[in-house]
């Protein structure tokens, strides 16, 4: 059931997508953007990322279009504008966007999805039957064996009931450094470790945007100033 709900809100994302693309008028474009970045949320909720899911919500959804919906309708005093592509524009953005299609399908392909499934289902058993060793045993045999336990917990993967909350590790993730997944713990010798890459990228590509959407707000919501003929 969650496989076929991912695929659905991938398709509404996608197609919300499109639609801001396709449209001429600026609320349409907010309102089709609301829709497609409500799904990516979902698709968040659905993986188990809460955090990055409310934070979507928050910041995009609830910040960011909010923001420049009523910052057109606010200060906009003529009709709403239409945007209206030339030739050469149409050629640079989709110049751009295969560019960054590009790069995503690059980063996909690149990925050993079956090898870091293998490790996360390792991962998770492991993490398990350490849980259930613990509960099992008295408390003098359960902090015995506890450090062991414990210290494969911080090797393969985080535990939040050990490791606290995850602001520390979506901060240092966001700087472009995960300490808390190692992808070959176990296959690297002499104690070298080979650490995740973070959300480095992600967070850059999501700055541009905010600049991109700050500066599309004041130019839409400026003051115009009407040309007569003789000036020109």
């Amino acid at each position: 059931m969650a496989e076929y709900m991912f695929y659905l809100y991938a398709a509404i994302a996608c197609g919300g997508a499109i639609a801001v693309v396709l449209s001429q008028n600026v609320v349409r474009m907010a309102f089709w953007l609301v829709i497609s970045l409500s799904s990516v949320a979902f698709l968040f909720f659905l993986l188990g990322a809460d955090f990055v899911g409310a934070t979507q919500l928050l910041i995009y959804v609830g910040g960011t279009v909010v923001l420049l919906i009523f910052g057109v309708m606010l200060t906009s005093s003529g009709p709403y504008k239409t945007i209206q592509s030339n030739p050469a524009e149409l050629v640079q953005s989709g110049m751009i966007g295969l560019a960054f299609l590009a790069l995503i399908s690059s980063t996909v392909f690149s990925v050993d999805w079956s090898g870091n499934t293998a490790k996360l289902t390792e991962i998770d058993a492991q993490l398990r039957e350490s849980r259930e060793h613990q509960h099992s045993h008295d408390h003098g045999h359960d902090h015995e064996h506890g450090h062991t336990h414990h210290g494969e917990e911080v090797r393969y993967g985080y535990n939040p009931e050990t490791q606290g909350n995850t602001t520390r590790s979506i901060g240092t993730a966001l700087l472009g450094v995960r300490f808390d997944k190692d992808l070959r713990a176990g296959n690297h010798a002499h104690g070298e470790t080979t650490l995740s890459t973070g959300y480095l990228l992600p967070f850059e590509i999501i700055s541009v945007h905010l600049l991109v959407v700050l500066v599309g707000a004041a130019y839409l919501a400026r003051a115009k100033r009407r040309v007569d003929a003789q000036d020109a």
